[in-house]
Order: structure tokens, then sequence, then C-alpha cells
């Protein structure tokens, strides 16, 4: 349950299976690798050996394939991430700023090599990690206003889905109602089936 629930995870069990329409067994694609009923949009993942609805890719960061259930937490763990590295970045240069000012002589019982040696490794690591981060959300949130993932656009595969606006693309992945709610990594999306979010298979 807790795999289907955080990514996204096709069951294995077809029997859990519940087709919405009259043609949707005839057009029923089966997973040739997991041997699991395929939805629309769907992607085997060979690390996970599972098929994950809108995956977009496996992170190996967080160990777990991104995909429809877990998309919104994936962002929001960059962005914070991201904001905290420009928090340290703020932090290290005005420290910097600082201990110049008085000639590192009120910058703590560390010598000034190496209070100036720690300074440039937490500037380093906060500049790497903000690049990588900010690059990460703004390419996840890219793909949610186009409505295409990650695998989509690598493999250049041609829209077969009905299109949403970006507004339904964000209240798809974050949620019905722009608020609080969108920045809190606690709370899964409340999503309303058949309205927003359209498959072929209920999973």
């Amino acid at each position: 349950w807790y795999q289907r629930r955080v990514r996204g995870t096709v069951p294995m069990e077809t029997y859990n299976v519940r087709f919405t329409g009259k043609d949707e067994l005839r057009s029923a694609v089966l997973c040739l690798k997991c041997n699991s009923i395929k939805p629309e949009r769907a992607h085997h993942c060979s690390v996970c050996r599972r098929c994950v609805r809108k995956m977009d890719h496996h992170c190996p960061w967080v160990n777990n394939c991104v995909g429809q259930q877990n998309q919104k937490f994936f962002i929001l763990f960059t962005f914070y991430i991201f904001v905290i590295s420009l928090h340290a970045m703020y932090m290290a240069v005005q420290k910097i700023i600082h201990c110049s000012d008085s000639e590192w002589s009120r910058c703590g019982a560390l010598s000034p090599p190496i209070s100036l040696m720690l300074l440039t490794i937490l500037l380093f690591i906060s500049l790497l990690f903000g690049l990588f981060t900010g690059i990460m959300f703004g390419t996840q949130v890219y793909a949610i206003v186009d409505d295409q993932t990650g695998i989509e656009k690598l493999k250049n595969e041609e829209a077969t889905w009905e299109r949403l606006t970006w507004k339904q693309n964000l209240a798809e992945v974050f949620g019905r109602q722009c608020g609080y709610r969108w920045l809190m990594p606690t709370m899964a999306p409340h999503l309303v089936p058949g309205k927003v979010h359209n498959n072929k298979f209920q999973v």
C-alpha cells in the first residue's frame, strides 16, 4: 500500500483493476516486464521493476520513482533544499564579510585559516546544492505546466491523452485549491476522480 501511495505504482494483481468505459478492456495494454495492466501514461521502471503512473524519472537521491502520487512531495523537497541553500550562502557570505571587517579577531575559537576554509566549504556545498535543486525544481514545474513528464519528453511521445490547462495540471499535482496546503509536505493533494485527472483505469 505504501509504495502505491507514494509514487503511483500500478498494482500487479489484475483483479484490482476496474475498467471505467465500455471499450477499455479491449484497449488495455499489458506490460511485458511486470505483467500488470499498463494505464495511459504509465511507464515501467527498471529499478523498481514496476509500472508507475505518470512516471517522470527514478530519483536515486530519494531511492524512489517520481510519479503521479508523489510529485508534489518531490517538488517541495527540491524547493525547500533550494531555499535552505540560499540561506546558507547568505549566512556564509555575511560571516566572511563580518570576519574580514574585524580582521578575523571575532570569529570564534578557530584560527582564521580554518574558519575561512570551513566557510568556503559551506559556500561551495550550498552553491552546488542550490544550483542542482533549483534546476530540478524549475524543470519539474515546467513539466507540470506543459503536461508532459520527463520520460515522455525523452522518448518524444506524442500527446494521445487529453491535454489540460496549466491551472488544471497544477491542481492535479498540488490539490484543488491554491493555499497553504500546496506548501505542506505532510498533506497529500485531494483529487477528484474524473474531473481533473482522467485515467483510463482506476487502480
